[in-house]
């Protein structure tokens, strides 16, 4: 693993600042989700999931949890977090993002919203890594 990988896992504080920004997007949705759950079971309903307002609360639940756990790396189960935020990131492109489905100008935004999320579950899988390496598993 590179110099920079060592020195972010060597540095507890750089270490936490990482997992607190990677993890941004998903416990601010935790928040904006509680805040204004009848608008987030109306996005969930509007994707044509089943049950939206279960499938919220589990999105909301899902988020939060995997976020505390990336971050905490409670009981090291940091990647456990990060695998199931790259798994739930990943399933929100055919649901929420399909971009194959919509016209001009908005084709090029979904695209967009995929491009991103595809990055994110990249910083996901570097910070499995580094949980990996921490706990003395070696990735292969």
């Amino acid at each position: 693993m590179s110099s920079i990988a060592h020195s972010i896992a060597d540095s507890p504080l750089m270490f936490l600042f990482v997992r607190i920004m990677i993890t941004t997007l998903f416990w601010s949705e935790v928040f904006l989700g509680l805040i204004n759950f009848n608008a987030f079971a109306g996005a969930v309903q509007r994707v044509g999931l089943p049950c939206p307002r279960f499938v919220a609360a589990g999105a909301i639940v899902l988020q939060g949890v995997a976020s505390f756990l990336i971050i905490t790396d409670f009981n090291q189960w940091g990647w456990y977090g990060a695998g199931a935020l790259s798994i739930f990131t990943l399933l929100t492109i055919p649901f929420g993002h399909a971009f194959w489905r919509c016209s001009e100008p908005r084709r090029t935004q979904e695209l967009h919203f995929v491009l991103e999320h595809i990055s994110l579950v990249g910083g996901l899988l570097l910070l499995i890594m580094i949980f990996w390496m921490n706990s003395g598993i070696t990735p292969v």
